[in-house]
């Protein structure tokens, strides 16, 4: 008996390795100077490097760009905006939103299925009393809820990719949400980074508050609530 345990806790030790491991660069990228080199300062500063970056490698660039993004993304490398900034400015805002729309939801998807593969779909549950209400609200609400949290980002990214994944939310809900939610912030964003390229190019300064104005940010938080407003609809409806 003792020797069948032994064996269960050796292969489930070889089966957690590699997601401490995971786990384990995650948190040394965090404490790194890595986020450093995504700044707004950084970003004015390359601008040309970046813009003969993109012409030297043709249709590659947005490959790489695509890669760079997911990449940060799934180990929660501080300077996501500053990488949407970049597409826009890059890319022009219509395709640096196209992209970083795609790499986001892939980037948010990896976390996803890695934080319920580590932690089970119940995890919030086991939380505790308080656990268990944010769980069932996800659940009963899951489409409004996430679009809410997708359009005004509430609270950082990966930590609406994570609740999610431990609420037993459905990949083929929070997969489509995910996507469209984060499109008007993104395209916000992407225009900003096309406005700061063009205001850069003209000797200007990298000042982001001419770009992105309180309408636009207005018209977000409109967003928001039509997503939210759903929710008592929707109650309404199932009762009738």
């Amino acid at each position: 008996m003792r020797h069948v345990r032994g064996v269960k806790t050796r292969s489930l030790a070889r089966r957690a390795l590699p997601w401490l491991l995971l786990v384990a660069a995650v948190v040394a990228i965090q404490l790194s100077p890595a986020g450093d080199y995504l700044s707004l300062e950084a970003l004015a500063k390359e601008r040309l490097a970046l813009l003969g970056l993109v012409e030297r490698a043709g249709w590659a660039a947005p490959l790489l760009y695509l890669a760079a993004y997911v990449l940060v993304v799934s180990l929660a490398i501080p300077g996501v905006t500053i990488l949407t900034l970049a597409g826009g400015m890059m890319f022009g805002w219509a395709l640096g939103a196209a992209l970083t729309v795609v790499a986001a939801t892939i980037g948010a998807v990896l976390v996803f299925l890695a934080g319920r593969f580590l932690f089970g779909a119940g995890a919030l549950e086991r939380l505790g009393p308080a656990g268990q209400r944010i769980a069932a609200g996800l659940r009963r609400d899951a489409v409004s809820y996430l679009l809410v949290l997708r359009l005004v980002p509430l609270f950082p990214f990966v930590l609406v990719n994570l609740v999610p994944a431990w609420s037993g939310i459905r990949l083929r809900v929070f997969a489509p949400t995910t996507f469209l939610g984060i499109i008007p912030a993104t395209t916000v964003y992407s225009l900003a980074g096309a406005g700061l390229g063009e205001a850069l190019a003209a000797g200007g300064d990298a000042d982001l508050s001419r770009i992105v104005t309180p309408e636009v940010l207005g018209a977000l938080l409109g967003l928001a609530a039509l997503a939210l407003a759903a929710i008592p609809l929707r109650r309404w409806l199932a009762g009738r």
